[in-house]
């Protein structure tokens, strides 16, 4: 796996936790790594520099985890509402992880981290990348872990069926811009 090919953004309000994850990144041969203290700031840098992959807190002064998220995935002015997130807390609780699903995180990391956690969340992110649905209150990854895509079975109600983006240059002529990795 090509490590060193990607941009990354740290997003924390805790320098410590940054200076971690850089050194984890670092271990593995990520060489560009961007950094911000809450999610206004990431979302600036994600304006000037094609990131190909966000690891941010959930709870951080000015704009949380979820709130970036949010704006990422749904505001029409945003950068890049493709990108993979990777949300990371030390509040795992049921709520706050259906919260990050819900807000388009591709993944959750609990806090401690390891080195171990942040490679498999990257590995999941570039190997099994989840097509991306729209729906009615949605847009982000598809929130199931499974093999199709498309699935149609009786437990999917036809009012609720979403789009799935699966063609990334369909998408941009759509005006949701994305970059393949």
């Amino acid at each position: 796996m090509r490590f060193d090919l990607l941009k990354i953004l740290l997003v924390d309000d805790n320098q410590h936790m940054r200076m971690l994850l850089i050194e984890i990144l670092r271990a593995i041969g990520v060489r560009q790594v961007y950094e911000a203290m809450d999610g206004a700031e990431a979302l600036s840098i994600m304006r000037t520099t094609a990131i190909d992959v966000v690891f941010t807190d959930l709870s951080m002064n000015g704009l949380d985890g979820i709130d970036f998220a949010n704006l990422l995935r749904r505001s029409p002015d945003s950068p890049n509402p493709f990108a993979p997130i990777v949300m990371i807390t030390g509040h795992s609780t049921e709520r706050r992880v259906h919260e990050a699903r819900d807000a388009g995180v591709n993944e959750f990391l609990v806090k401690p981290v390891t080195a171990r956690g942040v490679i498999h969340r990257l590995t999941l992110l570039i190997e099994n990348p989840r097509p991306f649905v729209r729906a009615k209150d949605y847009f982000g990854p598809d929130r199931r872990r499974r093999d199709d895509p498309r699935y149609a079975g009786p437990r999917r109600r036809e009012e609720d069926r979403a789009t799935f983006v699966d063609d990334p240059e369909d998408a941009a002529r759509r005006g949701h811009p994305t970059r393949r990795i």
